[in-house]
């Protein structure tokens, strides 16, 4: 079974939490707190396997949840970190938050990509001894790993898609230019899955083609099968159009190819932009006459035509030589950028999750607010709106407000996860 979509849930592992201990030794006296720092917890990484072609795995199994790191020990000893969390997806799946529908990464590369973080693991008490404090009771728990509901959509990797109506020889045209052997039978709908072909134009020059099913007219409105595997086409460079020059079935050619486009255009703009070769496939069948007025409307529209016979390989070879050259000048399979969340997106996501802790230590006023470390991470201190922002979010949290509740005066410092500032009313 061809699945191209699915939508699972990934949790990174919270981190562990920090230890409360002192050092007990026979003949030490004091010896102070040893509470050791929890480990970090796993990561959920996303992997491209070239094994896997399908998503079909991810209709069985739809949560992913990473190991939480180990609590910290006694002496000093830090938590073990979790293992990060693998999972593998086949070449050219795009990996979306399904709450925004924003791109968290494109898997077109070998490049392991991270996808939810694991939680830090919570500082012991030996972190929290000063001259003032020198005894600690408390520790601090571990960070909560990410969490997301992804969705999964392959958008298969290939230079050249081919397009056209049901029966018009695209499959046949890709068994005799590449090694692919689809199901091949003189009905429509034979082609169930999309099919790709490697085309060895030489010993140093091949590209990758894709049979794409299913397009009738209304495809991009979910007629037939055609919407299924649209997505497909997206990634390509180069659309060959193939059209029934000869007619047998009672079409026209003409209506067929903007038809096409029609469905094209309405499913991407980006679609109907790219570049496209008309193939005039069964032409040993067709009359001169046929050929002469499809290729006529066809260069009025500015494209290049060729004509073939499939069955025979007439005119493929010619094709396929044009197909590489075209390539040659487009530019490389389309790689989606991932979408980061802005400021304003993160504010508003962490806006139910506002605790926040003060504590004063040598007249340091420190904010403990776990939500908080991600919008600090997005902000650039050299930027003055960007520090506007941050110090719109302190306020409407609440945290300056309780600043001044807690007395304290202007000048006075204020440390958050390590950035410190003086405090200005």
């Amino acid at each position: 079974m061809f699945v191209d979509k699915a939508k699972i849930k990934i949790k990174a592992g919270n981190g562990g939490d920090g230890a409360v201990s002192f050092h007990r030794e026979k003949y030490v006296a004091a010896g102070g707190p040893d509470g050791g720092d929890g480990g970090n917890g796993g990561n959920v990484v996303f992997q491209v396997d070239d094994n896997f072609s399908t998503l079909i795995d991810f209709r069985y199994k739809r949560k992913y949840i990473a190991e939480n790191g180990e609590n910290g020990g006694k002496k000093r000893c830090t938590g073990k970190s979790a293992p990060d969390l693998v999972i593998k997806v086949p070449r050219g799946t795009l990996v979306r938050e399904a709450e925004t529908g924003r791109i968290m990464a494109d898997m077109s590369d070998d490049e392991p990509k991270i996808l939810a973080k694991g939680g830090r693991g919570g500082k012991g008490n030996c972190n929290f001894a000063t001259s003032t404090r020198q005894i600690p009771k408390f520790a601090k728990p571990g960070f909560p790993g990410e969490e997301f509901e992804v969705t999964l959509e392959l958008k298969l990797l290939a230079d050249v898609g081919l397009v056209g109506f049901p029966n018009v020889g695209k499959s046949t045209l890709i068994s005799v230019v590449s090694a692919a052997k689809p199901k091949i039978a003189n009905y429509h709908f034979t082609t169930l899955t999309p099919v790709l072909g490697v085309v060895r134009l030489d010993e140093e020059r091949s590209f990758v083609m894709a049979d794409i099913p299913g397009l009738i007219e209304g495809a991009s409105e979910g007629i037939g099968l055609g919407h299924e595997f649209l997505r497909h086409v997206e990634r390509c460079r180069l659309i060959l159009h193939v059209l029934d020059v000869s007619g047998i079935e009672g079409r026209d050619p003409i209506e067929d190819f903007e038809a096409i486009n029609k469905e094209l255009a309405n499913f991407s703009e980006s679609l109907a932009e790219c570049p496209q070769i008309v193939v005039a496939n069964k032409s040993d069948m067709a009359t001169e006459e046929q050929i002469e007025t499809l290729r006529s409307y066809i260069e009025e529209q500015g494209m290049a035509f060729f004509t073939i016979s499939a069955v025979t390989t007439q005119g493929t070879k010619e094709l396929m030589d044009a197909v590489g050259q075209r390539l040659s000048e487009l530019p490389p399979v389309k790689i989606y950028e991932a979408q980061p969340l802005s400021p304003e997106d993160m504010e508003a996501r962490l806006s139910s999750h506002r605790d926040f802790e003060i504590e004063i230590e040598d007249g340091i006023y420190y904010v403990s607010a776990p939500w908080l470390e991600p919008i600090l991470r997005t902000v650039n201190m050299d930027d003055y709106s960007s520090l506007q922002y941050f110090q719109r979010v302190l306020r409407s949290s609440g945290i300056i407000d309780k600043l001044e509740e807690m007395g304290i005066e202007e000048g006075e410092t204020v440390n958050i996860f390590g950035f410190e500032f003086d405090f200005i009313r």
